[in-house]
């Protein structure tokens, strides 16, 4: 499951615009919120390509970063942040 920035933020603990600020910080965002190092973090982190018809523009294109399963606890790791509890899951109890 991939998150975008503002969900992995919200998991986190964190708003989205302090979470780009902390990833920037270390040198895992650019300066158009893109992974840094695509290359080295695609275990992490992806880029993600939209596209769009607009009527008087034409086609119009996007990138957005979005935070793999794996992302969210590596995310904590490399920006000192505790992960908040996950909560029990009682559904399973007899």
């Amino acid at each position: 499951m991939e998150r975008t920035l503002a969900q992995a933020a919200a998991q986190l603990g964190l708003s989205r615009p302090k979470l780009i600020a902390l990833m920037r910080e270390k040198g895992l965002l650019n300066d158009r919120n893109l992974p840094a190092y695509p290359h080295r973090d695609r275990e992490y982190l992806r880029v993600r390509d939209g596209q769009w018809y607009h009527d008087q523009l034409g086609m119009q294109y996007s990138q957005s970063t979005r935070v793999k399963q794996a992302g969210i606890g590596w995310l904590a790791q490399q920006l000192a942040i505790d992960l908040p509890a996950i909560p029990a899951n009682n559904r399973d109890v007899a």
